[in-house]
């Protein structure tokens, strides 16, 4: 009879518990918690400190009790793997109630030991006020602080997934809330362009951003705390919640000779072996190669957690046969209307890995546009320039847009190229999609590109052709123009009117063409190029993509 220990419990550690009992009834299996709960849904919390979810207990997926009863494993609460004696094959594990710590023996050793958050040594970060949100007791300071009466006013600190829906729940719940990054940027995991749109409406629901500027320190002042920044303001606040982001929970490991990363992810295989083959490990303390860069990286996310788990236990009982093939980095994100989605590389995680890429936008609607209730939705991918392989794709919108990033997010795990999602055959009725859903429409144009038929140019290429002398020209109707404006110094010649006009477009200098989405610019691109024109650019995503981003660039310059 094989005896298994699991360090830690959640996703990853629970998970492999309940595969492991399904595929050998006669094994030992014990896991150890070192807080109060073995299972809970940690991704639920910040909508319980918002009263979204009411119910606290229904935050527990599991508890000690149930797990034995159901499954005949051993759940131990409060208990903390402090060392690995891989010599003796032993754990030391210490009971945090009372400080006492015994040894237990192991035939195979899985450690799911997570992640812990960030508390950066800034002046003042000790104060009690100051929180982090990772677990059920995180989260009970957080609630017992937000229904103080005197509580009104919260700063949140970070940017990412936590911080944002954290925001969103405090403002929920009636708080003046600001949100500091120290990027330039919320959603570190989507561009510049698609984070822009989010930040607008944050700021529509009456969160006051303050980007690129970090904090310096923490104070007190009658009783409330004085959050400094960098820039030199001074936001005063009842309540802070820290989420800058988590490192691998793995300080226990240091000493027991298991390799880990500079970041103190816990370095595994294909097979979630670690350096000693008796010891396996899996969730967000591990780093493993991601398949689109080939570069070593760490997910600590709850879907790759739950799918890792049932592959390691697998591999325990049937040995090495089926590899974990990685993960790409899917997510998705509420924030107050707008659902944020991504999936794959994002243009700085291609820049950073020498990756050629190109990239396709379109800002259409979740479905037909005739049919009732259609709201914007905006998608965009990156792919390879040449072999047109899909690298990533994001989307902002308010319905539809999780099962697009999806979509893609199964192509790009089939190495999908474009002529992919040019082809991808969808269900449709105008309730649902349109004909051509935007998963098409990136196809196309993305396609398109590959062929040579056009040659699209992201928001951030215009001012530098610009500077070149480029021609600017606009290709929408003069009502459309006068009412929305159009870029200095741009020609507007409706697309409508083009053939007609044609001699009043230079044919010396290159062209950027830029109307309301792309749509119209395409048509005008080919128009020029059916003509003769040869070095003619069309703006992806148009003057949305270009005016959103430009304008949340001048805010943050200002």
């Amino acid at each position: 009879m094989a005896t298994y220990l699991i360090v830690g419990g959640v996703a990853g550690g629970a998970g492999v518990a309940a595969r492991l009992r399904r595929r050998d009834e006669q094994a030992e299996i014990i896991i150890f918690e070192r807080g109060e709960h073995i299972s809970f849904a940690n991704c639920g919390l910040p909508y319980y400190a918002g009263g979204v979810i009411e119910d606290r207990s229904s935050l527990f997926v599991m508890t000690p009790e149930l797990f034995k009863r159901v499954l005949n494993v051993e759940a131990r609460v409060n208990s903390e793997v402090v060392s690995v004696d891989r010599a003796q094959k032993k754990i030391t594990v210490r009971n945090v109630k009372n400080d006492t710590t015994y040894v237990q023996a192991y035939d195979h050793l899985i450690l799911s030991p997570g992640a812990t958050p960030i508390r950066p040594p800034i002046p003042g970060i000790d104060h009690p006020s100051i929180m982090t949100l990772r677990s059920v007791g995180d989260i009970d300071r957080i609630k017992a602080s937000i229904d103080r009466s005197e509580t009104k006013r919260a700063v949140v600190i970070g940017g990412g997934f936590i911080g944002l829906e954290m925001a969103e729940n405090l403002k929920h719940r009636g708080f003046d809330v600001s949100l500091v990054e120290a990027l330039d940027q919320v959603m570190n995991v989507i561009d510049y362009d698609f984070a822009a749109q989010v930040q607008q409406h944050m700021r529509s629901k009456g969160v006051a951003l303050h980007l690129k500027d970090p904090v310096k320190g923490f104070s007190e002042k009658d009783g409330a705390v004085l959050v400094e920044l960098e820039s030199g303001k001074v936001l005063e606040t009842d309540l802070v919640i820290l989420s800058i982001g988590v490192r691998p929970d793995t300080a226990f490991l240091k000493e027991s000779g298991i390799v880990l990363s500079s970041t103190g992810a816990i370095v595994v295989d294909d097979y979630f072996t670690t350096s000693d083959p008796s010891i396996r490990a899996l969730g967000d303390a591990i780093c493993f190669t991601c398949p689109l860069t080939d570069h070593s990286i760490t997910v600590p996310l709850a879907g790759p957690a739950n799918k890792q788990a049932r592959l390691l236990a697998d591999a325990l009982i049937d040995g090495n046969k089926r590899p974990y093939k990685g993960t790409i980095g899917t997510s998705i994100a509420k924030v107050f209307d707008l659902t944020v989605a991504s999936t794959g590389l994002s243009e700085k995680t291609l820049v950073s890995s020498k990756l050629p890429y190109k990239s396709a936008v379109t800002h259409t609607s979740c479905h037909a546009d005739y049919y009732p209730g259609s709201l914007p939705l905006s998608l965009k991918i990156l792919f390879h320039p040449t072999t047109g392989k899909i690298w990533g794709a994001q989307a902002v919108g308010y319905e539809g847009v999780d099962k697009r990033i999806d979509v893609i997010s199964a192509f790009i795990g089939m190495e999908g190229t474009v002529y992919d999602l040019a082809e991808f055959e969808h269900a449709y009725a105008p309730p649902f999609s349109s004909a051509k859903d935007p998963i098409n429409m990136v196809g196309f144009i993305g396609m398109n590109a590959l062929e040579g038929i056009s040659n699209p140019i992201s928001w951030k290429e215009v001012d530098r052709f610009i500077e070149q002398g480029a021609v600017i020209l606009d290709p929408r109707s003069e009502t459309e123009t006068m009412a929305g404006g159009m870029l200095p110094g741009a020609i507007n010649i409706p697309h409508t009117a083009l053939r007609k006009r044609i001699a009043e477009v230079p044919r010396n200098r290159p062209i950027v063409i830029t109307c309301a989405m792309g749509v119209r610019g395409y048509l005008a691109e080919r128009i020029l190029r059916g003509n003769g024109f040869t070095e003619v650019y069309n703006l992806t995503g148009g003057l949305r993509s270009y005016t959103t981003a430009k304008s949340e660039l001048a805010r943050l310059n200002q």
